[in-house]
Protein backbone atom coordinates (compact mmCIF):
# COMPACT_ATOMS: atom_id res chain seq x y z
CA UNK A 1 0.00 0.00 0.00
CA UNK A 2 1.52 3.38 -0.83
CA UNK A 3 2.80 5.50 2.11
CA UNK A 4 1.44 8.84 2.60
CA UNK A 5 -2.34 7.26 1.77
CA UNK A 6 -5.08 9.68 2.82
CA UNK A 7 -8.55 7.94 3.08
CA UNK A 8 -11.66 9.80 1.57
CA UNK A 9 -13.52 9.03 4.33
CA UNK A 10 -11.19 11.28 6.59
CA UNK A 11 -11.76 14.27 3.86
CA UNK A 12 -15.11 14.18 3.33
CA UNK A 13 -18.03 15.52 5.14
CA UNK A 14 -14.65 17.41 6.26
CA UNK A 15 -14.60 22.00 6.91
CA UNK A 16 -13.00 23.43 3.22
CA UNK A 17 -10.71 26.14 4.85
CA UNK A 18 -9.21 29.59 2.76
CA UNK A 19 -6.01 30.87 2.76
CA UNK A 20 -7.16 32.46 5.80
CA UNK A 21 -7.38 29.16 7.67
CA UNK A 22 -11.69 30.45 7.66
CA UNK A 23 -14.66 28.31 6.75
CA UNK A 24 -15.69 28.92 3.52
CA UNK A 25 -17.81 25.83 3.37
CA UNK A 26 -17.79 21.42 3.46
CA UNK A 27 -16.50 19.15 1.04
CA UNK A 28 -19.08 16.50 -0.56
CA UNK A 29 -16.92 14.65 -2.82
CA UNK A 30 -13.37 14.42 -4.20
CA UNK A 31 -13.42 14.34 -7.75
CA UNK A 32 -10.76 12.26 -10.33
CA UNK A 33 -10.73 11.36 -14.07
CA UNK A 34 -10.70 8.37 -15.52
CA UNK A 35 -8.61 9.05 -18.87
CA UNK A 36 -7.96 5.50 -20.02
CA UNK A 37 -4.17 5.87 -19.11
CA UNK A 38 -2.36 3.48 -17.70
CA UNK A 39 -1.45 6.11 -14.47
CA UNK A 40 -3.26 6.22 -11.79
CA UNK A 41 -6.17 8.71 -11.87
CA UNK A 42 -5.61 12.62 -10.79
CA UNK A 43 -7.66 14.19 -8.60
CA UNK A 44 -8.99 17.48 -10.24
CA UNK A 45 -10.74 19.08 -7.74
CA UNK A 46 -13.58 18.52 -4.77
CA UNK A 47 -17.35 18.93 -4.89
CA UNK A 48 -17.84 21.34 -2.01
CA UNK A 49 -20.76 22.51 -0.68
CA UNK A 50 -20.53 26.51 -0.23
CA UNK A 51 -23.24 29.12 1.12
CA UNK A 52 -25.76 26.18 0.28
CA UNK A 53 -24.84 25.86 -3.46
CA UNK A 54 -22.58 22.92 -5.10
CA UNK A 55 -19.60 24.10 -6.49
CA UNK A 56 -16.68 22.45 -8.17
CA UNK A 57 -13.25 23.42 -6.57
CA UNK A 58 -10.45 22.99 -9.04
CA UNK A 59 -7.11 21.10 -8.11
CA UNK A 60 -5.45 24.18 -8.87
CA UNK A 61 -7.24 26.19 -5.97
CA UNK A 62 -6.18 23.62 -3.68
CA UNK A 63 -3.16 23.94 -0.85
CA UNK A 64 -3.16 20.86 0.70
CA UNK A 65 -5.66 18.27 1.73
CA UNK A 66 -5.08 16.19 4.89
CA UNK A 67 -7.48 13.76 7.27
CA UNK A 68 -10.36 16.43 8.84
CA UNK A 69 -10.18 18.94 5.80
CA UNK A 70 -9.36 20.62 2.48
CA UNK A 71 -7.41 24.06 2.21
CA UNK A 72 -8.11 26.30 -0.52
CA UNK A 73 -5.29 28.44 -1.61
CA UNK A 74 -7.64 31.33 -1.60
CA UNK A 75 -10.14 33.42 -0.55
CA UNK A 76 -12.59 33.80 -3.29
CA UNK A 77 -14.35 30.79 -5.50
CA UNK A 78 -16.28 31.07 -8.23
CA UNK A 79 -19.36 30.34 -7.15
CA UNK A 80 -20.62 27.94 -10.54
CA UNK A 81 -22.82 25.75 -10.17
CA UNK A 82 -20.95 22.20 -10.47
CA UNK A 83 -21.69 19.81 -13.15
CA UNK A 84 -19.87 16.37 -13.88
CA UNK A 85 -18.23 16.32 -16.71
CA UNK A 86 -17.18 13.32 -19.07
CA UNK A 87 -14.57 11.04 -17.91
CA UNK A 88 -15.17 12.50 -14.23
CA UNK A 89 -16.00 10.04 -11.22
CA UNK A 90 -17.05 11.29 -7.98
CA UNK A 91 -15.28 9.09 -5.47
CA UNK A 92 -17.73 8.74 -3.07
CA UNK A 93 -21.03 8.59 -4.54
CA UNK A 94 -19.78 6.38 -7.27
CA UNK A 95 -17.84 4.33 -5.74
CA UNK A 96 -18.52 3.95 -1.76
CA UNK A 97 -20.36 1.24 -1.17
CA UNK A 98 -20.36 -0.31 -4.73
CA UNK A 99 -18.63 -3.16 -7.18
CA UNK A 100 -16.01 -3.24 -9.18
CA UNK A 101 -14.62 -5.54 -10.93
CA UNK A 102 -11.08 -7.09 -9.85
CA UNK A 103 -9.37 -8.69 -13.39
CA UNK A 104 -6.75 -9.85 -11.29
CA UNK A 105 -8.59 -12.28 -9.17
CA UNK A 106 -11.93 -12.16 -11.12
CA UNK A 107 -14.16 -11.49 -7.78
CA UNK A 108 -16.23 -8.30 -7.45
CA UNK A 109 -15.31 -6.28 -4.43
CA UNK A 110 -16.99 -3.59 -2.66
CA UNK A 111 -15.69 -0.38 -1.86
CA UNK A 112 -15.18 0.43 1.79
CA UNK A 113 -13.15 3.50 1.72
CA UNK A 114 -11.25 4.76 -1.25
CA UNK A 115 -7.26 5.72 -0.86
CA UNK A 116 -5.48 8.89 -2.20
CA UNK A 117 -1.97 9.17 -2.29
CA UNK A 118 0.60 11.62 -3.18
CA UNK A 119 2.64 11.25 -6.57
CA UNK A 120 4.81 14.10 -8.19
CA UNK A 121 3.02 16.75 -6.41
CA UNK A 122 -0.52 15.25 -7.18
CA UNK A 123 -2.77 13.46 -5.54
CA UNK A 124 -3.86 10.24 -7.07
CA UNK A 125 -6.70 7.25 -6.63
CA UNK A 126 -4.01 4.73 -5.55
CA UNK A 127 -6.89 1.74 -5.02
CA UNK A 128 -9.61 1.01 -2.67
CA UNK A 129 -9.97 -0.49 0.73
CA UNK A 130 -12.33 -3.56 0.98
CA UNK A 131 -11.87 -4.72 4.64
CA UNK A 132 -14.37 -4.46 6.98
CA UNK A 133 -12.14 -1.92 9.34
CA UNK A 134 -12.59 0.37 6.24
CA UNK A 135 -16.69 0.40 5.84
CA UNK A 136 -16.99 0.93 9.65
CA UNK A 137 -14.80 3.46 9.75
CA UNK A 138 -16.69 5.45 7.10
CA UNK A 139 -19.85 5.23 9.55
CA UNK A 140 -18.30 6.07 12.71
CA UNK A 141 -18.35 9.86 14.35
CA UNK A 142 -15.34 11.97 12.23
CA UNK A 143 -13.51 11.87 15.96
CA UNK A 144 -13.08 8.28 16.24
CA UNK A 145 -11.97 7.81 12.43
CA UNK A 146 -8.41 6.32 12.16
CA UNK A 147 -6.79 7.26 9.04
CA UNK A 148 -4.58 4.08 9.21
CA UNK A 149 -5.38 1.13 6.31
CA UNK A 150 -5.01 -2.01 6.18
CA UNK A 151 -2.46 -3.98 4.01
CA UNK A 152 -4.32 -6.94 3.13
CA UNK A 153 -7.87 -4.77 2.31
CA UNK A 154 -5.96 -3.10 0.03
CA UNK A 155 -6.52 -3.43 -3.95
CA UNK A 156 -4.69 -1.61 -6.15
CA UNK A 157 -6.44 0.98 -8.81
CA UNK A 158 -4.51 -0.84 -11.90
CA UNK A 159 -6.89 -4.02 -10.94
CA UNK A 160 -10.08 -2.26 -10.97
CA UNK A 161 -12.77 -2.18 -13.33
CA UNK A 162 -15.74 0.37 -12.08
CA UNK A 163 -19.24 -0.26 -13.58
CA UNK A 164 -20.88 2.52 -16.05
CA UNK A 165 -23.91 2.08 -13.90
CA UNK A 166 -22.10 3.33 -11.11
CA UNK A 167 -19.81 5.63 -12.94
CA UNK A 168 -22.19 7.28 -15.39
CA UNK A 169 -19.13 8.92 -17.49
CA UNK A 170 -16.72 5.86 -17.23
CA UNK A 171 -16.62 2.82 -19.90
CA UNK A 172 -16.47 -0.48 -19.04
CA UNK A 173 -13.02 -1.17 -20.23
CA UNK A 174 -12.87 -5.47 -19.13
CA UNK A 175 -13.57 -6.40 -23.06
CA UNK A 176 -11.04 -4.51 -24.83
CA UNK A 177 -8.31 -4.30 -22.42
CA UNK A 178 -8.45 -7.56 -20.04
CA UNK A 179 -11.32 -9.56 -21.00
CA UNK A 180 -9.06 -12.42 -22.50
CA UNK A 181 -7.29 -13.04 -19.18
CA UNK A 182 -10.43 -14.25 -17.98
CA UNK A 183 -11.42 -18.05 -18.29
CA UNK A 184 -15.37 -18.14 -20.01
CA UNK A 185 -16.23 -20.19 -15.83
CA UNK A 186 -14.79 -16.95 -14.53
CA UNK A 187 -16.80 -14.28 -16.27
CA UNK A 188 -19.78 -16.51 -15.78
CA UNK A 189 -18.87 -16.44 -12.09
CA UNK A 190 -18.90 -12.47 -11.84
CA UNK A 191 -22.23 -12.35 -13.72
CA UNK A 192 -23.93 -14.45 -11.10
CA UNK A 193 -22.64 -12.66 -8.19
CA UNK A 194 -23.63 -9.26 -9.50
CA UNK A 195 -26.63 -7.65 -9.81
CA UNK A 196 -29.15 -7.85 -12.58
CA UNK A 197 -27.35 -4.60 -14.07
CA UNK A 198 -23.78 -5.12 -13.33
CA UNK A 199 -24.42 -8.49 -14.95
CA UNK A 200 -25.73 -6.75 -18.18
CA UNK A 201 -22.37 -4.66 -18.14
CA UNK A 202 -20.33 -7.36 -18.18
CA UNK A 203 -22.10 -9.32 -20.99
CA UNK A 204 -22.52 -6.06 -23.13
CA UNK A 205 -18.63 -5.97 -22.70
CA UNK A 206 -18.09 -9.75 -23.32
CA UNK A 207 -20.53 -9.41 -26.40
CA UNK A 208 -18.11 -7.50 -28.30
CA UNK A 209 -16.41 -10.87 -28.94
CA UNK A 210 -19.67 -13.08 -30.23
CA UNK A 211 -17.63 -16.54 -29.53
CA UNK A 212 -16.36 -15.84 -25.99
CA UNK A 213 -20.27 -14.28 -25.22
CA UNK A 214 -21.13 -18.27 -26.00
CA UNK A 215 -18.78 -19.33 -24.28
CA UNK A 216 -19.76 -17.37 -21.43
CA UNK A 217 -23.66 -18.54 -21.81
CA UNK A 218 -22.93 -22.11 -21.40
CA UNK A 219 -21.13 -21.43 -18.22
CA UNK A 220 -24.26 -19.58 -16.92
CA UNK A 221 -26.74 -21.46 -14.49
CA UNK A 222 -29.78 -21.87 -16.08
CA UNK A 223 -31.62 -18.71 -13.95
CA UNK A 224 -29.11 -16.65 -15.19
CA UNK A 225 -29.00 -17.83 -18.72
CA UNK A 226 -32.43 -17.24 -18.75
CA UNK A 227 -32.41 -13.75 -17.38
CA UNK A 228 -30.44 -12.41 -19.42
CA UNK A 229 -31.94 -13.73 -22.60
CA UNK A 230 -35.40 -12.69 -21.66
CA UNK A 231 -34.76 -9.38 -22.57
CA UNK A 232 -33.25 -10.57 -26.24
CA UNK A 233 -35.08 -10.34 -29.60
CA UNK A 234 -35.14 -14.10 -30.54
CA UNK A 235 -32.43 -13.16 -33.51
CA UNK A 236 -30.24 -12.29 -31.15
CA UNK A 237 -31.11 -15.26 -28.62
CA UNK A 238 -30.52 -17.51 -32.03
CA UNK A 239 -27.05 -15.84 -32.64
CA UNK A 240 -26.20 -16.81 -29.24
CA UNK A 241 -27.30 -20.07 -29.72
CA UNK A 242 -25.62 -20.59 -32.75
CA UNK A 243 -22.12 -20.12 -31.39
CA UNK A 244 -23.09 -22.42 -28.40
CA UNK A 245 -21.83 -26.06 -28.60
CA UNK A 246 -24.70 -28.31 -29.64
CA UNK A 247 -25.53 -30.29 -27.04
CA UNK A 248 -25.55 -26.85 -24.45
CA UNK A 249 -27.54 -25.00 -26.98
CA UNK A 250 -30.06 -27.82 -26.92
CA UNK A 251 -30.32 -27.78 -23.27
CA UNK A 252 -31.04 -23.89 -23.23
CA UNK A 253 -33.47 -23.87 -25.39
CA UNK A 254 -35.77 -26.29 -23.85
CA UNK A 255 -35.32 -23.50 -21.17
CA UNK A 256 -36.66 -20.51 -23.10
CA UNK A 257 -40.26 -19.95 -22.92
CA UNK A 258 -42.03 -22.72 -25.34
CA UNK A 259 -43.76 -20.21 -27.72
CA UNK A 260 -40.16 -18.62 -28.71
CA UNK A 261 -38.37 -21.87 -29.11
CA UNK A 262 -39.27 -22.39 -32.58
CA UNK A 263 -39.24 -19.50 -33.34
CA UNK A 264 -35.78 -19.18 -32.33
CA UNK A 265 -34.72 -22.75 -33.29
CA UNK A 266 -36.21 -21.85 -37.26
CA UNK A 267 -33.11 -18.59 -37.15
CA UNK A 268 -30.54 -21.10 -36.12
CA UNK A 269 -27.94 -22.04 -39.06
CA UNK A 270 -29.72 -25.36 -40.98
CA UNK A 271 -26.18 -27.19 -39.81
CA UNK A 272 -27.45 -26.43 -36.36
CA UNK A 273 -31.06 -26.74 -36.59
CA UNK A 274 -29.95 -30.25 -37.73
CA UNK A 275 -27.66 -31.29 -34.78
CA UNK A 276 -30.37 -29.86 -32.41
CA UNK A 277 -33.10 -31.41 -33.40
CA UNK A 278 -31.67 -34.87 -32.96
CA UNK A 279 -30.43 -33.74 -29.48
CA UNK A 280 -34.40 -32.99 -28.98
CA UNK A 281 -35.21 -36.42 -29.99
CA UNK A 282 -33.89 -38.18 -27.37
CA UNK A 283 -34.30 -38.13 -23.50
CA UNK A 284 -32.25 -35.82 -21.83
CA UNK A 285 -31.17 -38.36 -19.12
CA UNK A 286 -29.34 -40.28 -21.66
CA UNK A 287 -26.51 -40.58 -23.63
CA UNK A 288 -28.30 -39.56 -27.09
CA UNK A 289 -29.34 -36.35 -24.56
CA UNK A 290 -25.88 -35.46 -22.88
CA UNK A 291 -23.74 -36.28 -26.39
CA UNK A 292 -22.21 -33.81 -28.59
CA UNK A 293 -22.72 -34.22 -32.50
CA UNK A 294 -19.80 -32.33 -32.85
CA UNK A 295 -16.97 -35.12 -32.97
CA UNK A 296 -13.81 -36.29 -35.39
CA UNK A 297 -14.81 -39.17 -37.57
CA UNK A 298 -11.79 -40.40 -39.84
CA UNK A 299 -11.95 -43.99 -41.60
CA UNK A 300 -9.08 -46.15 -40.04
CA UNK A 301 -7.41 -46.11 -43.98
CA UNK A 302 -6.74 -42.74 -44.23
CA UNK A 303 -3.30 -41.04 -43.18
CA UNK A 304 -2.49 -39.24 -40.19
CA UNK A 305 -2.07 -35.96 -42.96
CA UNK A 306 -5.55 -36.75 -43.57
CA UNK A 307 -6.68 -37.04 -40.10
CA UNK A 308 -4.92 -33.46 -38.92
CA UNK A 309 -6.38 -31.51 -42.57
CA UNK A 310 -10.19 -32.95 -41.30
CA UNK A 311 -9.82 -32.13 -38.04
CA UNK A 312 -8.27 -28.21 -39.29
CA UNK A 313 -11.73 -27.96 -41.30
CA UNK A 314 -14.09 -29.26 -39.56
CA UNK A 315 -16.09 -27.21 -36.76
CA UNK A 316 -15.49 -29.36 -33.72
CA UNK A 317 -14.71 -27.69 -30.59
CA UNK A 318 -11.26 -28.26 -29.25
CA UNK A 319 -11.92 -29.73 -26.16
CA UNK A 320 -13.68 -32.04 -28.12
CA UNK A 321 -10.81 -33.10 -30.74
CA UNK A 322 -9.14 -35.12 -27.84
CA UNK A 323 -10.11 -38.16 -29.46
CA UNK A 324 -10.43 -39.45 -32.62
CA UNK A 325 -13.03 -42.11 -34.00
CA UNK A 326 -11.86 -44.35 -36.26
CA UNK A 327 -14.20 -46.07 -38.67
CA UNK A 328 -14.38 -48.92 -41.42
CA UNK A 329 -15.30 -48.56 -44.99
CA UNK A 330 -18.91 -48.96 -44.39
CA UNK A 331 -18.95 -45.90 -41.17
CA UNK A 332 -19.03 -48.34 -38.40
CA UNK A 333 -16.63 -47.43 -35.41
CA UNK A 334 -13.70 -49.76 -35.33
CA UNK A 335 -11.28 -47.90 -32.85
CA UNK A 336 -10.82 -44.95 -31.24
CA UNK A 337 -7.09 -42.33 -30.96
CA UNK A 338 -5.90 -39.66 -28.74
CA UNK A 339 -5.26 -36.66 -30.33
CA UNK A 340 -1.72 -36.76 -29.29
CA UNK A 341 -1.16 -39.42 -31.35
CA UNK A 342 -1.65 -37.49 -34.17
CA UNK A 343 1.06 -34.89 -33.58
CA UNK A 344 3.81 -37.32 -32.71
CA UNK A 345 3.00 -40.21 -35.25
CA UNK A 346 4.63 -40.13 -39.26
CA UNK A 347 2.25 -38.29 -41.37
CA UNK A 348 2.34 -40.36 -43.93
CA UNK A 349 1.49 -43.62 -41.83
CA UNK A 350 -1.98 -45.05 -41.94
CA UNK A 351 -4.71 -44.63 -38.68
CA UNK A 352 -5.13 -48.13 -38.57
CA UNK A 353 -0.91 -48.51 -38.35
CA UNK A 354 -1.09 -46.81 -35.15
CA UNK A 355 -1.43 -48.22 -31.60
CA UNK A 356 -5.45 -47.23 -31.40
CA UNK A 357 -7.77 -48.60 -28.32
CA UNK A 358 -11.12 -50.61 -29.12
CA UNK A 359 -12.88 -48.08 -26.67
CA UNK A 360 -16.29 -49.68 -25.34
CA UNK A 361 -19.59 -47.65 -26.59
CA UNK A 362 -22.98 -46.74 -25.84
CA UNK A 363 -26.60 -46.67 -27.28
CA UNK A 364 -28.49 -43.57 -27.33
CA UNK A 365 -30.39 -45.31 -24.11
CA UNK A 366 -27.97 -45.91 -22.24
CA UNK A 367 -28.17 -44.12 -18.78
CA UNK A 368 -26.37 -41.69 -16.99
CA UNK A 369 -24.78 -43.81 -14.05
CA UNK A 370 -24.09 -46.83 -16.36
CA UNK A 371 -21.73 -43.55 -18.89
CA UNK A 372 -20.04 -42.79 -16.16
CA UNK A 373 -19.39 -46.32 -14.75
CA UNK A 374 -17.88 -47.26 -18.32
CA UNK A 375 -15.61 -43.63 -18.38
CA UNK A 376 -14.45 -44.64 -14.66
CA UNK A 377 -13.17 -48.16 -15.44
CA UNK A 378 -11.83 -47.27 -18.84
CA UNK A 379 -10.24 -43.95 -17.47
CA UNK A 380 -11.71 -42.19 -20.86
CA UNK A 381 -12.36 -38.65 -21.38
CA UNK A 382 -15.04 -39.58 -24.18
CA UNK A 383 -16.74 -42.23 -24.64
CA UNK A 384 -18.83 -42.62 -28.43
CA UNK A 385 -22.37 -43.04 -28.24
CA UNK A 386 -23.78 -45.00 -31.65
CA UNK A 387 -26.78 -46.08 -33.68
CA UNK A 388 -28.20 -49.62 -33.99
CA UNK A 389 -25.86 -50.00 -36.97
CA UNK A 390 -22.64 -49.06 -34.85
CA UNK A 391 -21.96 -46.39 -36.40
CA UNK A 392 -21.28 -42.76 -34.39
CA UNK A 393 -23.80 -40.60 -33.44
CA UNK A 394 -21.99 -38.43 -30.84
CA UNK A 395 -19.77 -38.54 -27.99
CA UNK A 396 -19.95 -38.06 -24.20
CA UNK A 397 -17.35 -35.98 -22.74
CA UNK A 398 -16.32 -36.43 -19.34
CA UNK A 399 -16.72 -32.80 -17.86
CA UNK A 400 -20.55 -33.21 -19.16
CA UNK A 401 -20.59 -36.54 -17.04
CA UNK A 402 -19.24 -34.50 -14.51
CA UNK A 403 -21.82 -31.67 -14.68
CA UNK A 404 -24.18 -34.32 -14.07
CA UNK A 405 -23.26 -36.33 -11.31
CA UNK A 406 -21.92 -33.57 -9.32
CA UNK A 407 -24.88 -31.79 -6.24
CA UNK A 408 -26.44 -29.42 -7.78
CA UNK A 409 -25.28 -27.03 -4.94
CA UNK A 410 -21.53 -27.89 -5.04
CA UNK A 411 -21.56 -26.82 -9.43
CA UNK A 412 -23.76 -23.64 -8.34
CA UNK A 413 -20.66 -21.35 -7.56
CA UNK A 414 -22.71 -18.71 -6.35
CA UNK A 415 -21.47 -16.02 -4.01
CA UNK A 416 -17.42 -17.55 -4.94
CA UNK A 417 -16.75 -14.07 -6.84
CA UNK A 418 -17.35 -11.71 -4.29
CA UNK A 419 -15.18 -10.51 -1.81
Amino acid sequence: MPDGVLHLSSLVGSPLLDSANERLGRVEDVVARLDGGEGLPPVIGLRSTVGGRSLFVPVRHIERLEAGGAHASTTTLNLAQFERRPGEVLLSADLLGHSLINVNTARLVTAGDVELVAESGAWRVAGIDISLRARLRRHLPRPLRSDAGTEEGFVPWGQLEPFVGHVPTARLRLASRRIAQLHPSQIADLVEAASHDEGEEILAAVRQDKELEADVFEELDDEHQLEFLDERSDREVASVLSRMASDDAADLLLEIKQERRLPVLDLLPSAKQRKIRSLLGHNPSTAGGVMSPDFLAVPASATVADALARARKQDVPAELLQAVLLTESDGTLCGLLPAGALLKADPTARLSELDHSHPPSVGAEADIPEIARLMTDYNLVALPVLDADGRPLGIVSVDDILELMLPEDWRRRFGVARE
